[in-house]
């Protein structure tokens, strides 16, 4: 929100010497997010005066059009003789008024004005535009043209406020107050000491029954609609000047009469107004939700297909306007430009709308205006009469209309929010001893009626709905009492206590995956469900269950993840498309599974240490939130180089990173062949382990289904492998053994054992493990063969590296084929292996 100084000043009888940072230090001690101090006309120097034009001469022997202008100044140029200026502006006429910067003054941006010869003349001075100015944007292009009253001569410095100061103010979502001067001006005054004039204190007649008609068939979405009607407006009522660079200052653009007043008298007093035609409007003017598949053309000339969850405003036609959004087109006042179409009848709108349901129209329609941003973040509903009645004397004052007697006011019955707060809660808050008499004086001064001694009943003021509760009422008194006055206290930490397990385990993995090349890629847990799609999960896929965020960051991403292949993959893709193609990445993280029993969280207190209770009971609101590690890969695992040939990034490799990752948990990780969503179903591993004598799936790796890959627009061959962390950590033992070191030698055995080929690798290698007893060091699958010729049809080698070592003495030839022969021997009683011959 952008607040003039000048404004503001009208509002507060600022001291004349405090500048604009004075009062920016003052509104961020107040807890204001001031942002910049712009200052306006910065290095302006004068002359610069009000001319009339004499004559214009049109020079055509040039390639565009230039025009040698005389111009009367009065006495601006110390001789009273017309001006001669040369310039290539159209939009003016001999008898306009203009701008006229003379020679010696400084325009903005340190550009110096002298006389000079230009296009064949001497040019003592400019005719000057808006932008020249540094005035913004006044919904004109050219020459800026002066009313004809304007006096010539007159100083254009003073009668354009080109000498300003404005604060720019990043109003958080909780104080929609501040988006107006009046809301500012009440914390400026606060941070001074100083009365306030508040703007909205006028004197609004009773409603009664000769108003234009109102219908509001949704008290809920619409709890206060006020109507007013101006007739005879002139056509000819432009807006002055002062009214013009206000909404300048404030970064809106001007318009017409009308409209103008309307969006002057809403940054005044933070209330949106909508002003309509009254000869376009028929009949009654209604407030409901859309009908499903309703179509309205909004102001800015867009087809939109409403929603039914839509405030409109409607006549006896259809929607004629978004509510708290945008108007219709077919309601729009005429141009002022239009003289023959102009609007001479004006319905003033002030209501006051449901936040939630302005916020949610303006996101669904990707439509966020000045009115919706102040509707959303709550905006005072006492306002709207006053609101009304400022525009309707604007009106009368300006255009020359006359204000109709009919006053329409809908309300919705309602009560004033009361908080009951102990009169010391903000010090038990704060640490600070703050006392009654100070923290009724800070609620007060924002606006609250304070009852009560040792109790005190707080009633809230209309304008701040934020206010919800007592902790909210003891910030006030803490920020208004001055934030950088609360002492500093450092936490007194027990010691001793360091990482816990669960924490050291995430780094170890964490450190383990790195050391393997790979590089962690954070993610944000938010998703799309369409995504599930794309992953090829099946419709009663439990990963399908979400929890939705009721006020999501992003429309397309509301829910919570389930899995962390989404945002790993979407990192990939990123990557790959600009320009990284041999990727391997990694994320731990939460994911947040839904419980079957929704229920609400309570408040915990804040003037002690919840109990234990309390916080099992607040922990069992949440989600389930298990972390999970995952690894993307794509591209080359080993680049090729002068030392030999490269190797592609394959299956293995996530299989191996789990491998990795259970290691560290010293969980012992079973692997075997598996099929699930986005996975190769020939070319994925189910990961287990043992809980309970129960074996228990936590996880899958391979090479993702070339559907998928296609789907998210992956590179070909892409591998992933995603894990249940937690589960491994349950069954490790959470410590990785360090290798035993054996002073006495190791005896190795080579095994090729024949098999069906769909019998798992995983269980041959279970049985080598069992057959061949303690004295098995290791075991390692080092070559998978398969030729019908050799093997017959349906078969394969598997060929194994078994070591054996003893711990208290050397193996004999004898005992180490023994235990081969052992291992064999199993391995065929339980999968048909045979050695290969």
């Amino acid at each position: 929100m952008r607040i003039p100084l000048s404004w503001l000043r009208e509002y507060v009888d600022l001291p004349a010497t405090e500048t604009g940072r004075d009062v920016q230090a003052k509104l961020i001690s107040a807890g204001l997010e001031v942002e910049t101090v712009e200052q306006l006309g910065d290095g302006l120097k004068g002359p610069l005066v009000v001319g009339q034009v004499l004559t214009i001469e049109e020079l055509t022997e040039f390639k565009k059009p230039i025009r040698f202008c005389t111009v009367d100044v009065g006495q601006a140029n110390g001789t009273g003789e017309p001006q001669e200026i040369v310039c290539g502006a159209r939009n003016f006429q001999v008898g306009d008024k203009v701008v006229v910067v003379l020679p010696g003054a400084v325009l903005p941006g340190g550009f110096a004005i002298s006389a000079r010869k230009t296009y064949g003349k001497t040019s003592h001075g400019m005719i000057c535009s808006s932008d020249e100015l540094g005035m913004g944007d006044d919904g004109t292009k050219g020459i800026i043209v002066l009313p004809p009253e304007t006096e010539v001569g007159k100083d254009a410095i003073e009668l354009l406020e080109l000498v300003d100061e404005v604060l720019d103010i990043a109003v958080t979502a909780n104080r929609g107050d501040c988006l107006s001067i009046r809301g500012v001006a009440r914390e400026t005054a606060i941070a001074y000491g100083l009365p306030l004039r508040d703007p909205a204190l006028l004197d609004v007649p009773a409603p009664n029954a000769f108003g234009y008609p109102v219908q509001v068939s949704d008290p809920m979405g619409c709890d206060r609609f006020t109507a007013r009607t101006v007739i005879g407006l002139s056509p000819e009522a432009r807006s002055p000047i002062w009214l013009r660079r206000r909404l300048q200052k404030v970064g809106m653009r001007p318009i017409s009469l009308a409209v103008d007043v309307t969006n002057y008298v809403m940054m005044e007093l933070g209330q949106p107004l909508h002003a309509y035609d009254r000869g376009l409007v028929q009949g009654t003017i209604g407030v409901r939700r859309a009908e499903e598949g309703e179509k309205i053309v909004t102001l800015d000339g867009v087809e939109r297909k409403l929603h039914s969850e839509d405030l409109v405003i409607t006549d006896d036609r259809g929607p004629i306007g978004l509510a708290g959004v945008m108007g219709g087109a077919n309601t729009e006042i005429a141009d002022h430009e239009d003289l023959e179409n102009a609007t001479s009848d004006v319905v003033i709108e002030a209501a006051h709308f449901d936040q939630v349901a302005i916020a949610r129209t303006a996101r669904r329609h990707k439509l966020s205006s000045e009115a919706s941003r102040r509707f959303e973040r709550g905006v005072d509903p006492a306002a709207a009469a006053a609101a009304a009645q400022r525009t309707v004397d604007l009106l009368v004052l300006l255009a020359g209309g006359t204000a109709e007697a009919g006053v329409t006011e809908v309300i919705a019955p309602s009560a004033p929010h009361t908080i009951t707060v102990p009169a010391n809660h903000p010090d038990k808050v704060a640490g600070v001893v703050y006392g009654r008499e100070t923290v009724v004086r800070r609620l007060q001064q924002v606006g609250c009626d304070v009852y009560g001694q040792d109790e005190l009943i707080v009633t809230v003021p209309s304008w701040r709905p934020d206010l919800l509760e007592q902790n909210d009422l003891a910030e006030e008194v803490i920020r208004l009492e001055g934030y950088e006055n609360l002492p500093s206290t450092l936490p007194k930490p027990p010691s001793g206590r360091g990482l816990t397990h669960r924490q050291r385990l995430h780094r170890r993995v964490g450190r383990a995956l790195a050391g393997a090349g790979y590089v962690e890629a954070p993610n944000y847990p938010f998703i799309g469900e369409q995504v599930f799609d794309q992953l090829g999960l099946d419709a009663e896929d439990p990963a399908r269950r979400v929890v939705k965020l009721t006020n999501p960051l992003n429309d397309e991403e509301p829910a919570l993840r389930t899995s962390l292949l989404p945002g790993l993959l979407g990192a990939l893709r990123r990557n790959d498309g600009r320009g990284s193609h041999d990727l391997a990445l990694f994320e731990t993280g939460l994911v947040f599974l839904p419980r079957e029993e929704r229920r609400t969280a309570a408040h915990l207190p804040v003037d002690r240490r919840p109990t234990d209770e309390e916080i099992a009971e607040l922990n069992s609101v949440l989600p389930e939130q298990p972390r999970h590690v995952a690894v993307v890969l794509a591209g080359a695992r080993e680049q090729a180089g002068w030392w030999g040939a490269g190797r592609p990034a394959g299956w293995a490799d996530a299989v191996q990173a789990a491998r990795t990752v259970a290691a560290e948990t010293g969980a012992e990780l079973l692997v075997r062949s598996g099929q699930y969503g986005p996975w190769h179903p020939g070319r994925c591993a189910e990961l287990a382990v043992v809980v309970d004598g129960a074996e228990r799936v936590v996880g899958h790796a391979g090479e993702l289904h070339p559907r998928v890959l296609k789907a998210l627009g992956l590179p070909a061959r892409t591998c992933a492998m995603e894990l249940d962390l937690d589960a491994l950590e349950q069954v490790g033992d959470g410590v990785p053994q360090a290798p035993s070191i054996s002073s006495f030698p190791v005896a190795t055995q080579d095994v090729a054992l024949v098999v069906d080929k769909f019998v798992p690798h995983a269980d041959v290698e279970a049985a080598l493990r069992e057959g061949a007893g303690s004295l098995l060091e290791a075991i390692r699958l080092f070559d998978v063969y398969e030729n019908a010729e050799q093997l017959g049809d349906g078969k394969k080698s598997l060929a194994y590296a078994l070591r054996f070592r003893a711990s208290d003495r050397t193996l004999t030839v004898d005992e180490a084929s023994a235990a081969r022969d052992a291992a064999v021997a199993l391995a065929g009683e339980r999968t048909g292996a045979v050695l290969r011959g």
